[in-house]
């Protein structure tokens, strides 16, 4: 598994499509922190990293779909699955291994941004007035949604050899998962316990809970969930193939 792993990396920083994903992200991420207005942090008023969390997530939707779109999609188009079929490997050591290297990519993209949590540090009054607990708590939401939205992309990229449809679905996936359920509990359809368990269900109530600074086992189990559900989908699909 650790020399797929490895191959799956290798692959992804060997193509100008791997940096390009990391440098549009880190990009489109300062463009909201640092220059567009009612988003950038100089005009926030108050030492916080709260627009990089809120803004990230929606980036992610169309970063993480990106790397994850080729780790089926291109086995099955070049025939390469069927040989890597053979190696003494198991189906599910070939699925964590590129699910590894997907969530390894992710991290790659968000150490860049420590670099801001450093200069709001700096920055504020006086240095080092920041929430670090909510701060904290943010960062390891964001690793644990874009963890999620990789095992959503996993899935997706095993149902198709067409790279672009794999992308678009793990799109729309990550996004259903996301806000759908939130907003379903604010249209107050149905009774108030009902609808605390609807929003529940989507990543973005989890997400924000542990923005709070207050690590919940709850949520960590929803997210081990999650993530386990769909690689366990991504391995029927796999395994599907070979009847």
């Amino acid at each position: 598994m650790l020399t797929l792993l490895l191959k799956e990396l290798h692959t992804f920083f060997s193509s100008l499509i791997g940096y390009l994903a990391l440098t549009v992200f880190l990009l489109t991420l300062s463009l909201f922190l640092w220059v567009f207005p009612d988003t950038n942090l100089p005009d926030y008023g108050y030492a916080t990293l709260e627009p990089l969390f809120f803004t990230a997530p929606w980036i992610f939707m169309f970063l993480v779909p990106a790397i994850t779109m080729r780790s089926f999609s291109d086995e099955y188009k070049t025939g390469t699955m069927e040989l890597l079929a053979t190696r003494p490997i198991s189906d599910m050591q070939i699925i964590l291994g590129k699910y590894v290297a997907s969530v390894v990519l992710i991290l790659f993209a968000l150490l860049p941004t420590f670099i801001y949590y450093f200069t709001i540090y700096q920055l504020g009054l006086p240095p080092g007035n920041i929430d670090h607990g909510a701060t904290w708590g943010s960062y390891i939401g964001l690793l644990l949604l874009g963890a999620s939205f990789a095992a959503i992309g996993i899935f997706a990229s095993s149902l198709t050899a067409n790279q672009i449809v794999a992308f678009l679905l793990a799109v729309f996936l990550c996004f259903f998962f996301y806000q759908t359920f939130d907003y379903l509990s604010k249209l107050n359809l149905f009774y108030a316990k009902i609808d605390d368990i609807v929003e529940q269900i989507g990543i973005n109530a989890h997400y924000e809970s542990m923005g709070r600074g207050v690590i919940d086992t709850r949520d960590l189990l929803y997210f081990v969930s999650f993530i386990s559900l769909f690689l366990l989908l991504t391995r029927l699909v796999v395994e599907s193939r070979k009847w």
